[in-house]
């Protein structure tokens, strides 16, 4: 897909990422580094979420891989992993990081709404934010569905709903307790001090999107930030974290 051809966000979002790529160096360098994955702002430890299971041998896409620690994770536990990223400046870190690690695997420029490969190359398909936030899930979802085997995986961990409605306009500014943006209607969020785009869906309408493209839902998981958490991000506080799901996992399974 030609840039002219691509949706507005898509180079929103490419020119975004491109800029921020050096702020996650740091935070790639670390995560692959990990002898013990773990997961989102407030790092969930693999053995509570349960998204690397039973991936020795298997073909695996990480959609939205940034500097593809989440691959790495993979590669190391068996899997024949590949990552796409729109943006270029995370894939160089990730190229890097590879060559320190002694890791190979395929890293792809791209748009994770239209992946290079034929239907059904992959029995995994997953994305930490990736796509699950960057990208319209009304397109990343049927391609996810036209990627996978009968019977592959679906995961991705995305913002969690609650926290979508109770951030602010700006996204500087932290969630609060009030809701201030409509649930119904909840799709693309553009934010006014960032050209960025990112999506987000009620559950009832994720629920119906998975189910039309053929999947079977597995398990919801709404994280609750730990007791002792700390986290970078300014946009949503430990407390807050504490009460209400910031972040959420879904597990689906497409159908024979």
């Amino acid at each position: 897909m030609s840039t002219a051809e691509m949706p507005d966000y898509v180079l929103r979002n490419r020119l975004k990422w491109d800029d921020w790529a050096p702020k996650w160096v740091a935070a790639g360098e670390r995560n692959w580094a990990q002898a013990e994955p773990t997961w989102g702002m407030w790092g969930i430890p693999e053995a509570d979420l349960r998204l690397l299971d039973d991936v020795d041998g298997k073909d695996t896409i990480e959609l939205g891989c940034g500097t593809a620690y989440v691959s790495a994770w993979l590669a190391r536990r068996g899997a024949r992993p590949v990552g796409i990223d729109n943006s270029a400046g995370q894939l160089e870190t990730a190229r890097r990081l590879q060559k320190e690690h002694g890791l190979e695997f395929p890293l792809i420029h791209g748009n994770g709404e239209s992946v290079p490969f034929p239907d059904a190359s992959f029995d995994l398909v997953i994305s930490e934010y990736g796509v699950a936030t960057w990208a319209d899930p009304y397109a990343w979802i049927p391609e996810a569905s036209r990627l996978l085997r009968p019977g592959g995986r679906l995961e991705f961990m995305a913002t969690g709903q609650l926290l979508m409605l109770c951030s602010p306009e700006l996204d500087s500014e932290p969630a609060g307790d009030r809701l201030v943006r409509d649930l119904f209607g909840l799709h693309r969020v553009d934010w006014p001090d960032d050209p960025s785009t990112e999506f987000a869906l009620p559950h009832g309408q994720w629920i119906k999107l998975l189910r039309s493209n053929g999947f079977e839902i597995e398990d919801l998981i709404e994280i609750q930030a730990p007791e002792d958490a700390t986290t970078r991000f300014e946009y949503v506080g430990p407390e807050w974290a504490r009460r209400w799901p910031s972040e959420e996992v879904w597990k689906a399974r497409k159908n024979t």
